[in-house]
């Protein structure tokens, strides 16, 4: 199997990953997706969230359409970070007298980033069934930096697919989390979760449809598109030290006021961090200097305000 252009690989094991089938499966999925799922092609993928009825993030996953399980042709919904269980009952809650199966394959499949700059089109894309006779899945992954393609296949094939990559250099979940941070690409829900809108982690553009029809969640999509900007936002940041990598999230301030909070970090590999931290619009401008306590000296300035 040939990626061309790729020159860095990365294995991980998925947080999500179910099969849909049924009869209803499609327009039960669209019915409760914040992306447009109609029209996706035969090993076609979408990204988008699973939202509350208020409208906030409960989690985030790839839908992707392809292949079978047990003869039935298959939905898989697909997260790096978004909890299966987690997902599994947002779904469950809604299904009413809908023909929809939803099978937990999540133990038993495995995935492959592949990154490089100049990624060229994805090979062929069977989507293998449960029984693991299939290639798997393949589709553009959202990492940050380079380009990527994600390739989600059983474990039982892992042996003979990793026999067939040569010649590419493996990064570990350090460096993977340092280019996602750097490209301000959240993960769901560390980053940005139940207590966060979508415009507030800026995934309104890669991940909500505004004229797809009806959601969970969609009339409160649309009354804060109409509003405008959101009052908070997550932004890259950086410190000095590695201290914080392990108290988080942290609480951010100016002077005695509490502005934000640090949700994740990762070593920069120049004696700092980087990091996302969920920070107020209205406290903060592109000088401000954040600190770890009130009062305390502040150490955590700001990369980019939107």
């Amino acid at each position: 199997m040939k990626f061309p252009g790729a020159t860095i690989i990365h294995e991980w094991r998925p947080a999500c990953w179910l099969s849909i089938t049924g009869e209803d499966a499609a327009n039960f999925l669209q019915g409760q997706f914040s992306n447009e799922l109609r029209g996706l092609p035969e090993g076609g993928a979408a990204y988008g969230l699973w939202l509350t009825l208020k409208g906030k993030v409960l989690a985030d996953s790839f839908v992707v359409r392809g292949g079978s399980v047990g003869g039935a042709a298959a939905l898989w919904v697909g997260s790096y970070f978004s909890s299966s269980v987690v997902i599994r009952e947002r779904l469950e809650a809604y299904v009413i007298a809908d023909d929809v199966v939803i099978e937990d394959f999540t133990a038993d499949w495995v995935g492959l980033t592949f990154l490089g700059e100049t990624l060229g089109a994805l090979p062929a894309n069977p989507v293998g069934g449960a029984g693991g006779d299939g290639e798997g899945a393949m589709f553009p992954g959202r990492r940050g930096g380079q380009a990527s393609v994600e390739w989600v296949f059983p474990v039982t094939q892992r042996a003979r697919v990793r026999a067939q990559l040569v010649g590419l250099s493996e990064v570990v979940a350090e460096d993977m989390a340092r280019r996602r941070i750097a490209a301000g690409v959240p993960a769901v829900p560390t980053d940005i979760g139940p207590g966060d809108l979508p415009g507030e982690g800026g995934l309104e553009g890669a991940a909500i449809s505004y004229t797809k029809g009806c959601y969970l969640g969609q009339e409160v999509m649309a009354r804060l598109k109409s509003m405008g900007q959101v009052r908070r936002r997550l932004i890259r940041v950086t410190g000095p030290g590695d201290e914080v990598l392990g108290a988080l999230p942290a609480a951010l301030f100016v002077g005695e006021r509490k502005v934000g909070e640090l949700r994740s970090a990762v070593r920069d590999g120049a004696g700092g961090w980087i990091g996302l931290a969920m920070v107020s619009l209205l406290q903060v401008e592109g000088t401000t200097v954040l600190a770890f306590a009130a009062d305390a000296a502040p150490v955590v300035r700001l990369v980019f305000v939107p």
